[in-house]
């Protein structure tokens, strides 16, 4: 049974449809790429399995349905969403923000270990964790962001536009984080890139989207080196 399942999920924007039936799925501990252009849906698609826009067909996570299911309950189930943009709340302190990451856990032994765990995966916001998340540059942001996502302890991580802005360096070593929490913690992994070719490396599946819905999927690898593919829809 596929960890995260949609089947003809039509949503969009008051009368403005976005997505026409979109079909995917993700395995459990599996990394997917989600790729295509901008306006393609992608971000839509997110939004929609985390409850942030009416869609309707059929959105199941670990075998259960999230139609009527709110934001916090979709949070409680496993999924962190880490949206474009980073989302970093800039007048709170770095260690305010990965508290909130930890809001919604009991578990307080559990959750000391998981800081020493994003703190070895991000040794910068150790060091900078009273000073205002303000003072980070976009890489520390997104590594903050991120840090606050794995604080959830999700099964499931949504990443929408990771590499959105940053220098190669710094995407080089985001995606090199992204595999290890992948590999070390069997995180499943949905990543929205407008990088292909770094997503379909990180990846073992991907899906494209054109115009809301589905025109290719396959296994990355595949993908990768399919040049009518490459050339039409990944943009390299």
């Amino acid at each position: 049974m596929a960890l995260l399942e949609l089947d003809g999920v039509r949503a969009g924007y008051g009368q403005t449809r976005v997505l026409h039936g979109v079909s995917m799925s993700v395995g459990d501990g599996d990394v997917v790429a989600l790729l295509g252009a901008n306006g393609a849906g992608k971000t839509t698609t997110l939004r929609a399995i985390t409850g942030g826009v009416r869609w309707d067909g059929i959105i199941n996570f670990g075998g259960r349905s999230l139609r009527r299911a709110t934001t916090e309950a979709i949070v409680r189930m496993g999924i962190a969403h880490v949206p474009e943009g980073r989302g970093v709340l800039t007048e709170l302190t770095v260690e305010e923000n990965l508290r909130l990451g930890a809001y919604l856990r009991r578990d307080g032994g559990g959750v000391a270990k998981d800081y020493d765990r994003v703190f070895g995966y991000f040794p910068i916001l150790r060091e900078r964790r009273k000073l205002s998340a303000s003072t980070l540059s976009g890489g520390e942001q997104q590594m903050l962001a991120l840090a606050r996502a794995l604080l959830m302890r999700p099964k499931l991580l949504l990443l929408d536009e990771p590499s959105l802005g940053l220098a190669p360096l710094v995407v080089r070593s985001i995606f090199e984080i992204i595999r290890a929490v992948n590999e070390s913690d069997r995180v499943a992994v949905l990543l929205v890139e407008q990088n292909a070719r770094i997503a379909l490396e990180l990846s073992s599946r991907a899906y494209v989207l054109e115009v809301g819905r589905v025109a290719v999927e396959g296994e990355s690898a595949t993908l990768k080196n399919q040049e009518s593919v490459r050339r039409s829809y990944l943009g390299y």
